[in-house]
């Protein structure tokens, strides 16, 4: 019986074909890749019988070969968290982002923690692309418009300014003066008055670039006697306190966003597997090196060692290949030398 560990033990990966970012990935391109015997080891290992989980190549020439879409065959031959890991690595972060922004907006309830995580954390460049994606190649919807037949009120404000991805970019130049502004407009806005001005809080805060918010918010902190977080949390209530907690802990530090996320779905009895698989999945290629290390830093243990006590099986050996160990230092040769083949669809998909 064809197992995760004998197929994947055949496979190693690294390089880059992603920068800046290559970096900190804990996923990495194999340099003697070649689609076609990866294609026919998949065929291979869908065909034996009692197999329980399989390493993707590319979908094009599994399909060339065998005449039949490659999603299609692994879920027939795959189940559960496990199958939600692997057909989320055959998509491209925009079709993947695009897809679980539906699935947060599908049916009669709305996954308003699933909304805001994606919505808050994506660059303008992201955003725009998993639009043009939901619009134009999957779903024909425009984003804007489901966030609105979906949400109400400021919280639909909030995440419509964000969706646009319209944030000014960082320049090289940092202009003091408005800091010290947009600084004093938040207080003025918030805490130093009754009631919330709320438009003016989405304003800022949808339109400055990160670098700029990121001095906004430590001048605040010389306005009022709360820090950013704490104003909010004595302003605003709800899924728009909720939304406005998450874009400034994503502007304040990316990685520790995302390594306490990681922490949350896995602390206390049971597991989020849906925030723990889409975070794993789409920040493999990304930066998982430095959610990693924000991690140890934070909560003193390794993110492996967090996986390993609340997963099991063949869907915990997945996510473990996708962090990457971190018990050692490895060379550059040495690193992440082992992992699933499904990560170069991304690969070929950018080389076409």
């Amino acid at each position: 019986m064809s197992t995760v560990h004998e197929i994947l033990c055949k496979l190693s990966l690294e390089g880059d074909h992603f920068t800046p970012l290559s970096a900190y990935r804990s996923v990495k391109a194999y340099t003697n890749f070649d689609a076609e015997r990866d294609a026919l080891n998949i065929e291979t290992a869908i065909k034996t019988k009692g197999v329980d989980e399989i390493t993707i190549d590319i979908a094009i020439a599994y399909q060339r070969r065998t005449k039949k879409e490659l999603a299609s065959a692994l879920k027939s031959a795959l189940a559960g968290h496990l199958e939600t890991v692997i057909l989320g690595l055959l998509k491209t972060p925009a079709q993947y982002y695009a897809s679980e922004l539906k699935a947060s907006m599908k049916g009669l309830e709305t996954d308003e923690d699933s909304l805001i995580e994606i919505i808050c954390s994506r660059t303008n460049q992201e955003l725009q692309e998993i639009n043009r994606k939901k619009k134009k190649d999957l779903y024909k919807t425009d984003l804007e418009k489901d966030i609105i037949s979906d949400t109400s009120d400021d919280f639909c404000k909030l995440m419509v300014a964000l969706a646009k991805g319209r944030r000014a970019e960082d320049g090289s130049v940092i202009n003091y003066e408005l800091i010290d502004q947009d600084a004093q407009d938040l207080y003025d806005a918030g805490m130093k008055r009754k009631g919330t001005d709320v438009p003016k809080w989405i304003s800022i805060m949808t339109e400055r670039s990160v670098c700029h918010l990121q001095k906004i918010f430590e001048r605040y902190k010389s306005y009022c006697p709360y820090d950013m977080l704490e104003s909010i949390k004595k302003e605003v209530k709800g899924d728009l306190e909720n939304a406005f907690l998450n874009l400034v802990q994503c502007v304040q530090n990316k990685p520790l966003y995302f390594a306490d996320q990681l922490y949350d779905s896995m602390k206390g009895k049971g597991t989020h597997d849906k925030v723990l698989i889409r975070i794993m999945v789409s920040h493999s290629e990304m930066d998982m090196l430095k959610i990693r290390s924000e991690f140890k830093r934070k909560y003193g243990k390794y993110l492996y060692y967090y996986i390993q006590q609340d997963t099991k099986g063949d869907y915990q050996k997945a996510l473990l290949y996708l962090c990457g160990r971190e018990d050692r230092s490895p060379s550059r040769h040495e690193c992440l030398r082992v992992v699933p083949l499904c990560l170069q669809v991304t690969v070929l998909e950018n080389s076409l």
